[in-house]
Order: structure tokens, then C-alpha cells, then sequence
């Protein structure tokens, strides 16, 4: 049993700093207590209006492991009996942190300081933004296992950098370096190892510096982008409008540019 809390959870100013820290694992995301962390720190988030952006990362040499490979056959695969036990493990248990980060209201940024392999590269993929340290890989290798990614992959790879990339890292299993990364567009940016916080903080800071109230209407507009019609966008963007329009944030905004025009 881990006696150490998986996630610290640390703040500057209005960005929020996510830190995966179980080194002994690998900062592996399968384990019951390592889930509940990170879904009750979106929680936790969400309902904390002075949060503006969050970075999340990795102790230690690696981002994450992915699944605890020490527990995972005894939790997820045979050692649960039926396969409808091992379908529920899944939908109880890491399954609830890809929804617990799409519901994220403000902007993430996975500041990726080393490797992040299976469920540590859809960790990754899960958040907004992605930057990357010259040590980061990356690998979709669940098949390396005779697994298939079972905390939505599937969804989230293919709209980062396409379906042609996604199905080449997914059928092959391969582990890709930061360089290639960036080629390939799954992460933004490479920085050497000591730079990456103080550029994910930078990052962070300057998202940081604007409404609030209207970054979390922005994000949640380009998440239902995703998948709904125009009109539908542009009817809920109508009404996203007239919310931020009523802010004590736009109106101070709305009169600084003015004051810049009239020098």
C-alpha cells in the first residue's frame, strides 16, 4: 500500500502546478489511489475560480509509466475473473481521469519531462497544450503488451496528430523522441530539461493574465467544436458572449483598450 500521496498539488499565483510524484513507479497511473488524485484535483479546480491554468507534470526522470504493470494483471486482467469485471476496472478506474480532464474548465499544459509511454502518453494527451523536454519520449505501446489503450486513446491520439500518425504510433508500439514529437505535432514545443517548467510557467502565466470567466467559456467552446454542428456553436457562442459581456473582468478590460485609443 502507497503511504505517499501520488499528486502534489502547488500554486503560483492563479496557475495551479499538478506533480506526479511516485517515483518507485514510475509515476504509473493504474493504481486506485493515483486516479482519485487526479480526478478530485480537477474537482478541486474546477470549483476554484482563482485557478487559470494548470501544469501538469512528472517527478523524477519520466512523466508516467502509463499502467502499473505490477498491479495490473491482478486488478485488470486475469486475476479479475470474467471479462465484465475487468470492462468495470477499467470504467472505475482510470477511465475517470480522461473525463475528469475534458471536464477541466481552465487550460492544462502537460509539461512532459520524460518518458510517457501507454496511459502516460494519453495523460499527455489529454491535456491542451503540450511541451516537451529534450529527454521526453513518447510511445502508444499498448499493443507491445497485447493490449489495446483502454483510457481513450483512441479518441484522443488521431485528433492530435491525425489518423494517418496515430494508427503508425498505435500499430507499431514504437517510442518516439521529443524532436519527432514535435514533427509530428503532439507537442508544441522542445526545451532543454532545466528550461521546461519555467517555460510551461510563462505559458501558464500569460494565459493567466486574462478573464478568467472568459477562458473556461473559450475552452469549453473548442471542446464542443469538436463534435457539434456550426449553428449549434454559434448559438451557444451567442450566449457565451452575452455571459462574458456582463463580467466586471470585460468591462475593465473594454476600458483600458479604449483609454489606449484616445492617446
Amino acid at each position: 500500500m502507497n503511504t505517499k500521496p501520488f499528486l502534489r498539488l502547488e500554486r503560483d499565483g492563479a496557475v495551479a502546478i499538478l506533480t506526479m510524484d511516485r517515483q518507485e513507479t514510475r509515476n504509473a497511473l493504474s493504481d486506485d489511489d493515483a486516479v482519485s488524485a487526479l480526478v478530485d484535483a480537477c474537482a478541486q479546480i474546477n470549483a476554484d475560480l482563482s485557478v487559470r491554468a494548470v501544469i501538469l507534470t512528472g517527478a523524477g526522470d519520466t512523466f508516467s509509466s502509463g499502467g502499473n504493470l505490477k498491479t495490473l494483471r491482478a486488478r485488470m486482467g486475469a486475476g479479475l475473473g470474467a471479462p465484465p469485471h475487468s470492462r468495470n476496472a477499467y470504467r472505475n478506474g482510470i477511465q475517470r481521469v480522461p473525463l475528469a480532464l475534458y471536464e477541466l474548465e481552465v487550460p492544462t499544459i502537460a509539461a512532459v519531462n520524460g518518458p510517457a509511454l501507454g496511459a502516460g502518453n494519453d495523460l499527455a494527451c489529454m491535456c491542451d497544450i503540450r511541451i516537451a523536454s529534450e529527454r521526453a519520449s513518447f510511445a502508444e505501446s499498448f499493443v507491445r503488451l497485447g493490449l489495446t489503450a483502454g483510457d481513450g486513446g483512441a479518441w484522443l491520439l488521431p485528433r492530435i496528430v491525425g489518423m494517418s500518425r496515430a494508427c503508425e504510433l498505435a500499430f507499431t508500439g514504437r517510442t518516439i523522441d521529443a524532436p519527432r514529437a514535435l514533427a509530428y505535432g503532439l507537442v508544441s514545443d522542445v526545451v532543454p530539461p532545466d528550461a521546461l517548467l519555467p517555460a510551461a510557467l510563462e505559458l501558464a502565466r500569460e494565459i493567466a493574465r486574462h478573464s478568467g470567466h472568459a477562458m473556461r467559456l473559450t475552452k469549453r467552446l473548442l471542446r464542443e467544436g469538436q463534435h457539434t454542428r456550426l449553428d449549434t456553436l454559434l448559438e451557444l457562442s451567442a450566449a457565451y458572449q452575452a455571459l462574458a459581456h456582463h463580467t466586471e473582468e470585460h468591462e475593465t478590460a473594454l476600458q483600458a483598450a479604449l483609454a489606449r485609443l484616445r492617446r
